[in-house]
């Protein structure tokens, strides 16, 4: 049996350059850089349900609810 990874953590100081990156983008409206990044999040999230959609019941084997259905696959 593998273990699963754990995901890897920003240094903080990465995560405050980061944010002040966004912010900045955003012309220093942190309302803004909120909106901003929770489009981000949605569209990341969309890319990511394409992808396991995607991959094949075997390939992963059974980690992901995958759809028996694939006729979207064509459209």
């Amino acid at each position: 049996m593998t273990a699963t990874p754990e995901p890897s953590r920003p240094a903080p100081d990465d995560l405050d350059a980061a944010a002040d990156q966004a912010i900045a983008a955003c012309a220093g409206d942190a309302r803004e850089t909120v909106k901003a990044l929770i489009i981000a999040n949605g569209f990341l999230e969309a890319q990511l349900e394409e992808l396991r959609a995607s991959v094949s019941a075997g390939y992963s084997r059974g980690r992901f609810d995958l759809p028996r259905d694939r006729k979207d696959w064509y459209d």
